[in-house]
């Protein structure tokens, strides 16, 4: 039965921890490198990440500032951060990318506060299915009575309640902070 438990808490944190990595990639109306870091380029034909293809910094809270290791992927970076639709317009001035990240309107905060409904929703979907998956293998264990099956099960709904809970509270931090002018 332990291990069972033990296995839903670890999938459960994981299932926290990507909703709270794809919150992080939410423009928020502050610079924050983790917009543009999961931006995939194609360098020698794979597509890598930007936060492996050089630095990125915050100057002046208002923009960020890519400087690549190798100058040749300047004119692929600029057009994969152009491509990747996230509503920055990044400048290669040969040397970095320079990428302004403007100040909400109340329409974009409306509209990024319903990606981060989606993606609470998602993670309690996720939550959910590691609760029926693990709710299978304790039913199929055939070492585990009926009493410390029920006492499992009730665990197991008591860890899946506390992580949508847990995912509730951190959605509404963040839209508590997207909101905020």
């Amino acid at each position: 039965m332990k291990k069972h438990l033990d296995v839903a808490h670890d999938k459960m944190k994981k299932t926290v921890d990507a909703f709270y990595h794809a919150l992080s990639t939410l423009r928020t109306g502050r610079a924050n490198p983790t917009l543009i870091s999961e931006i995939n380029v194609d360098y020698y034909g794979m597509p890598t990440p930007l936060s492996q293809l050089g630095q990125i910094n915050v100057v002046e809270g208002k923009q960020l500032v890519f400087k690549p290791f190798d100058n040749s992927v300047l004119k692929d970076t600029e057009k994969a951060i152009f491509n990747a639709n996230i509503g920055l317009t990044p400048q290669n001035d040969g040397i970095v990318i320079r990428v302004n990240v403007p100040s909400l309107t109340q329409e974009t905060r409306k509209e990024i506060a319903k990606q981060v409904s989606k993606l609470a929703e998602e993670a309690k979907v996720a939550a959910r299915n590691v609760r029926r998956e693990i709710n299978d293998h304790i039913k199929a264990d055939e070492e585990i009575s009926e009493d410390v099956e029920k006492k499992a099960l009730d665990q197991v709904q008591k860890l899946t309640d506390e992580t949508i809970k847990s995912i509730d509270s951190i959605a509404s931090d963040k839209t508590k902070e997207i909101m905020t002018v």
